[in-house]
Parts: structure tokens; C-alpha cells; sequence
């Protein structure tokens, strides 16, 4: 096939006859050296008619077409990058995401935390609910005293120190150097907290010292009794509430009756600074024992005083034994049946004037 027949077939568009089907054109560069080439081959007599029909002619053509299009093939197609690795580099290994361990326990152990929180809480409110109100740095049991010589008013019961007298709030904890306790700090909520309504309170009634020290203080009259004294039983309680209802009328002034265990002896009177103490318990000689200090040791008076114009009784014994209360000491109205009998002053003697 001649040059120029080429040219035709290229400019309409027809591939050559001799070009294998979707194989890149060939160079004309090339096709064109090769049909130099053959051209030059040529003898100089032949002519262009015998050139393009000769079957030598027609088999160079091939020939050149062919070694042209082998060439333009090998030199198009080149393996893929994406299917051959790259020299230096190595493959990443991908590993799936592992939770920690507080992501996987995570609601496990915001509810141990909250069980642990509320347990502290709890153990924190009982210990604190089970502290006592006060504390006693003694128990107090002072030295017998001589007996009054003939003719004495003995004065009944001791006189304790002073442990002041300040006021306290609710739930402050107050260590008393002397139990029972006639003196000290104590509350001061009138009719509820300090001083507490003049009543009998039983062995289970809450009833601290910081409520019926203010009761003192004023110049009320205290009977404390032991919870293992026959106080506590139930003779012994309506023994004290027949007493109480018995006793002049005074607006938290009239005896407080209530248990107190820290003390040396199973029954104590008080007034401000000075304790009774008993061994069992002796109406008449409580009776004794307040008309005589009764509002003459507290500092404030607020109470009305046995011993002053218009107050019953009004005179206090004189002349009388230690040992046994006076014959003409006014006993309560009415005493009950079911009360303990009198007793004779406890082994710790009153003091003497």
C-alpha cells in the first residue's frame, strides 16, 4: 500500500487492512521510516504500479506494519501501580477499637460508687446519732462528813463546785466534770428544750442533763432515779407520779422526775449546787431537803421559793437528827401506799453546817 493510500485511509477514518482490531494506531514516524526504508530497497527501474502489486512489496509493508505495532503495544501497556506494592513501604496493619476497661464497667462502677457513698453516709448519721449528749468526768461521790453535834440544824445533802452556766445549743455535746451534774451548761429553750416541762419521765423517755440543769438554775427541785433502781419499775413510777401531782404547782418548777443512770447512788435530789443523795427512795426526806435550799442557791429567781412569805410549807425543821427526817416535816398529801418505805440518810452523811 502506497503512502498516500495511507494518508486517504487515515483521513476518512478507516483503519488499514493489515492493523490488528483495537490495537493503538501505529507511529507514523515509524510507519514512514519503514516505507522509506523499503522504498530505498526498491530497484531504481521498477515503478510505483509494481511496487504496490508485487507480493515481495506487499510482505515488506507487513512486515514493518507489524514490528511497528508490536513495538507501539509493548510500549503502551504497563501492569497497573495499584497491583504492585511500592518499594520501601510497609503494609499497615489495622487493628479494631478495644474499650477500655472503666468504658466497659463503666455503669457497674458508677453504682459501686454510689452504694459505697450512701453506706458512708449512713455509717457517718449512726455513729453520730449514737454519741451521747454528754459526758461525765466523774462520777461523783464526796466524803461523809461529820454528824451535827446536839442542838445542829443539819444541813442535808452536798455541796457540789460550780461548773458554770452557759448556755449551749441543741445537740452540742457537754462534758460535765461531776455526775450527776447540779450545775453546768445547758439549753436554753424554755418549755421544750431547757428548762423541760416539770413532769415524771419514764426509764425510756430521752431526757438529758442539758434541759433540767436550766430547770436548777431557775430554782426548780430535780429527782433523778437509775434505770436498775426500783424507780424504774412500775410501782416505782406511780410512787413518783403520786408524789409529783402532790407537790406545790410551779410552771417547770415543781420537781422533774427522770432517770439518770451516771451517778454513784440509785436515787439523787438536786437543787442548784447541792445533791441529796439516797439509797433509796425517801419522800419525806426530799420534802426535808427542799424546804430547806430550795431558791437559796440559784442564781436566778424565777421560781417561787418554799422558804419566803406565802409559799407552803414555809419553815424548815430545826433540831433534827441527821439520821431520820423530822417528825413534823409535812409529808405529802398523798403518798401513795406502793411507795418505799422511809429510810434513814444514806451511808455518805450529810454534811454539816
Amino acid at each position: 500500500m502506497s503512502k498516500a493510500s495511507r494518508r486517504r485511509q487515515q483521513r476518512a477514518g478507516t483503519p488499514p487492512a493489515n492493523r490488528p482490531t483495537g490495537s493503538p494506531p501505529p507511529n507514523p514516524s515509524s510507519a514512514t521510516g519503514s516505507g522509506a526504508a523499503a522504498a530505498s530497497a526498491r530497484p531504481s527501474g521498477s515503478s510505483g504500479t509494481a511496487s504496490s502489486g508485487s507480493p515481495s512489496a506487499a510482505a515488506a509493508a507487513g512486515a514493518s506494519t507489524a514490528s511497528a505495532t508490536a513495538r507501539t503495544t509493548g510500549s503502551a501497556v504497563r501492569p497497573s501501580s495499584s497491583t504492585r506494592p511500592r518499594a520501601g513501604r510497609r503494609e499497615r496493619q489495622r487493628t479494631a477499637y478495644q474499650p477500655s476497661f472503666l468504658e466497659r464497667h463503666r455503669a457497674a462502677l458508677l453504682i459501686g460508687a454510689a452504694v459505697v457513698v450512701v453506706a458512708l453516709i449512713s455509717v457517718f448519721v449512726f455513729f453520730s446519732a449514737s454519741q451521747p449528749a454528754f459526758a461525765c468526768s466523774t462520777i461523783w461521790a464526796p466524803s461523809p462528813t461529820a454528824s451535827p453535834g446536839p442542838g445542829q440544824t443539819p444541813n442535808l445533802g452536798y455541796p457540789q463546785p460550780d461548773m458554770g452556766h452557759t448556755h449551749v445549743n441543741p445537740g452540742d455535746k457537754v462534758t460535765y466534770t461531776y455526775c450527776a451534774p447540779a450545775s453546768g451548761n445547758h439549753i436554753n429553750r424554755p418549755g421544750t428544750q431547757g428548762p423541760i416541762p416539770a413532769r415524771v419521765y419514764g426509764p425510756g423517755d430521752t431526757v438529758i442533763p442539758q434541759g433540767w440543769i436550766h430547770n436548777l438554775e431557775h430554782g426548780g427541785l430535780v429527782i433523778l432515779y437509775k434505770g436498775d433502781s426500783p424507780g424504774a419499775t412500775a410501782d416505782g413510777q406511780a410512787a413518783f407520779k403520786a408524789w409529783q401531782q402532790a407537790f406545790p404547782p410551779a410552771q417547770d418548777c415543781g420537781p422533774v422526775v427522770a432517770r439518770f443512770d451516771q451517778m454513784s447512788t440509785p436515787f439523787q435530789a438536786l437543787v442548784w449546787g447541792r445533791v441529796l443523795m439516797m439509797d433509796t427512795w425517801d419522800p419525806n426526806l426530799v420534802q426535808q431537803f427542799w424546804l430547806q435550799w430550795g431558791g437559796r442557791t440559784n442564781s436566778e429567781q424565777l421560781c417561787p421559793t418554799p422558804n419566803t412569805p406565802g409559799a407552803s410549807p414555809s419553815a424548815a425543821p430545826s433540831g433534827s437528827p441527821a439520821s431520820a427526817a423530822p417528825s413534823d416535816t409535812p409529808a405529802p398529801t398523798a403518798a401513795p401506799s406502793a411507795s418505799p418505805a422511809s429510810s434513814a440518810v444514806p451511808s455518805a452523811a450529810p454534811s454539816a453546817s
